[in-house]
């Protein structure tokens, strides 16, 4: 379906300002196999040189362009972190080349204050705004950058540079390089933050920050509430003085911390949703008043269901959730590479039925 992206129907949506005219799709990211597959198969890289280094974006913002999205998600380029990765064979259908990278959970690069010293912290004079810039230039005007991509991860972020486990000894023994490790996070999403938003084409802010696990956060919402809402809390003023929303991607169970999210640190949109935890219905009966909810069609059954099951959830979410505004569309956490292919363009089309259904 030719679909015309609306950015600022987009953003009415997430600001809960009325049921929208159309549903509108979001995603924290499509994996790149699968963005390749949706270009080979649909013909999106003619004119493209897979030599051009800013290839990867041109593929993005054409995929995006094509599937009826209104943003492209893009942040600062040449932003390097150092991190303790394992590799794993990748046993998916559109499998990816090297296998399947993870974070150790046992060691990490900062695992006492010689080594804090030590460590390679990404500077931003090494930064560059290529990708924002070819974007600012070439964008549609229905469309808008959404700043975020390697972006807030605070949580995250103390978890893999020092290892998991290292952080939670810390937590009792070194809790001063804890804080450490949180003030340069800080500073440094701060910097990058103001450099993002001077691009006019952004307009709204997305951060990306896994906080817990199946059954509870990841540490003790006490510690949460020290080393990792302050950062959040910093993005959301200065994403709401430039006048944007604050998203947040966050991924376990975190009942606990919500009240501090919403109240607070003031989010405006809770994504990453799955079922064993809290489907996005549920949110949006719970929350949906407060905040806008994200996607929430759930990765398992996205990828084990068939196409007539996957059609009839996303309607069934759509006629409780839509109404009023504050929901988009999309999966429970992003299109892995694991997800069936088809199975995430019948959640599209079915999206993008609904409207011209009722």
């Amino acid at each position: 379906m030719k679909i015309t992206p609306d950015w600022e129907a987009l953003v009415r949506c997430i600001r809960r300002e009325g049921t929208p005219k159309r549903v509108h799709h979001i995603e924290l990211y499509l994996d790149a196999e699968v963005q390749d597959a949706v270009s080979k198969r649909f013909g999106l890289l003619d004119g493209l040189d897979s030599a051009d280094p800013l290839f990867t974006l041109k593929r993005s913002f054409r995929v995006q362009q094509f599937l009826g999205y209104d943003y492209v998600r893009c942040g600062l380029d040449n932003v390097l972190w150092e991190f303790r990765r394992q590799t794993a064979t990748d046993t998916a259908e559109l499998a990816r080349t090297g296998g399947r990278s993870y974070v150790d959970e046992h060691t990490g690069p900062i695992m006492s204050w010689e080594e804090f010293e030590r460590y390679p912290w990404p500077q931003p004079s090494q930064w560059n705004s290529r990708s924002l810039e070819w974007l600012e230039r070439n964008l549609p005007d229905g469309m808008c950058i959404i700043g975020s991509a390697g972006f807030a991860h605070f949580a995250e972020h103390l978890s893999w540079l020092m290892g998991y486990e290292t952080l939670c000894l810390a937590l009792f023994d070194q809790r001063d390089l804890v804080t450490a490790i949180r003030e340069r996070l800080i500073e440094i999403y701060r910097v990058m933050l103001e450099r993002i938003l001077q691009f006019k084409r952004v307009k709204i802010i997305w951060g990306s920050d896994d906080m817990g696990f199946k059954t509870g956060p990841l540490i003790s919402p006490a510690d949460l509430r020290e080393f990792v809402l302050p950062g959040h809390k910093l993005m959301a003023q200065m994403s709401h003085a430039a006048g944007h929303p604050y998203l947040l991607h966050c991924c376990g169970d975190i009942h606990a911390i919500m009240p501090d999210l919403i109240d607070d640190v003031q989010i405006d949109a809770k994504h990453s949703f799955e079922d064993t935890i809290e489907d996005v219905v549920a949110a949006k009966q719970r929350y949906g008043d407060r905040i806008a909810l994200l996607g929430g069609i759930d990765m398992d059954f996205l990828c084990r269901s068939d196409e007539a099951q996957i059609r009839q959830r996303v309607r069934r979410t759509l006629e409780r959730c839509l109404p009023g505004g504050g929901y988009c569309l999309g999966t429970g956490n992003s299109v892995a590479n694991y997800v069936p292919l088809d199975h995430y363009l019948a959640m599209l089309d079915e999206g993008n039925r609904f409207l011209q259904a009722v």
